[in-house]
């Protein structure tokens, strides 16, 4: 190994990369996110189904709300990023740099990395996640139901005043879950498939890569952690006071969903997660490995290093 492999960048800069690189791509797919939640919470309980496609639920967010509703929970989703994505993918990219450094970076080595990355993230961004799923699926509710959150800040502190801690910790263990799986089949998806076109020859360490590893890495988050999303999305969604909650945890959950809507209820919402995951993940990667450039350019000086 070369003295530039050897060189790594600071742990502590990898963080702060991180989390501008997820609130930069959340700016952009923001109202997908709303129409995913959206689609998540039709039909729930067996009931009819507020929309029938993504495309349905999009065009009616705008016909019975108007286009601006398009970013309901914005504060929210900008605050949750600012939290789990530096967290995630901050620790996941410093651990690896050390395991590269100490030459065990293989895969049975990144996948219990990113799984660390994900259980610390998905803990420590559950307030925000709730506040997120409560503000972007607000719409749907009659209005004598609707919480009226003005932004993530006053959603949480009337969380905190009307449910208490255990409401800004509603569904924390599928939230922890589907933090872990995501950054495997994120991160180490779009790690190993950036250098599997690497090592091969297929492509050079150029934008072009790094746009082909992160669609693979889009399409694989996405189809691994729908189910979970779904489970998740609906938990968060209930008044954690309400005497008789719909769900009681998220086995009760799977159980009442796939009961009374079918096993193919867990993908609900597939479509827009696919179309959020595919644009934020090429957008939080790029936003990554341009702004990791730029440091060692400005910083290092060595804006050549292979990472």
């Amino acid at each position: 190994m070369s003295s530039k492999r050897k060189k790594l960048v600071p742990g502590y800069v990898r963080f702060p990369i991180a989390g501008i690189s997820g609130m930069g791509a959340t700016l952009f797919v923001h109202p997908l996110d709303l129409v995913r939640f959206r689609m998540q919470l039709s039909g729930e309980g067996g009931l009819a189904k507020d929309h029938r496609t993504w495309l349905h639920a999009f065009t009616s967010v705008i016909k019975n709300e108007g286009t601006f509703r398009l970013y309901a929970g914005i504060s929210a989703n900008i605050l949750h990023q600012a939290v789990y994505t530096t967290i995630r993918m901050g620790s996941f990219q410093a651990i690896l740099d050390q395991l590269r450094k100490s030459g065990h970076d293989s895969l049975p080595y990144q996948v219990p990395a990113a799984m660390a990355g994900g259980f610390f993230a998905g803990f420590l961004a559950t307030p925000a996640e709730v506040a997120l799923v409560r503000m972007t699926g607000d719409g749907r509710l009659p209005t004598s139901e609707r919480r009226g959150y003005k932004h993530v800040f006053d959603a949480l502190r009337r969380i905190s005043n009307e449910e208490g801690t255990k409401g800004l910790y509603t569904g924390l263990r599928p939230t922890v879950l589907r933090a872990m799986i995501a950054n495997v089949a994120q991160l180490v998806s779009y790690t190993q498939a950036k250098e599997f076109l690497i090592n091969k020859g297929y492509m050079e360490n150029n934008t072009k890569c790094h746009i082909v590893s992160s669609i693979v890495s889009g399409f694989m988050f996405a189809f691994a952690t729908c189910p979970i999303d779904v489970l998740k999305t609906r938990i968060q969604f209930m008044e954690s006071k309400t005497t008789t909650p719909l769900y009681s945890g998220v086995l009760d959950a799977l159980s009442k969903t796939v009961h009374k809507e079918g096993v193919p209820a867990l993908w609900k919402g597939f479509m827009p997660l696919y179309a959020r995951c595919a644009p934020h993940t090429i957008l939080l990667f790029l936003f990554s490995e341009n702004l990791t450039y730029l440091y060692r350019k400005y910083f290092d000086k060595n804006p050549g290093y292979d990472y």
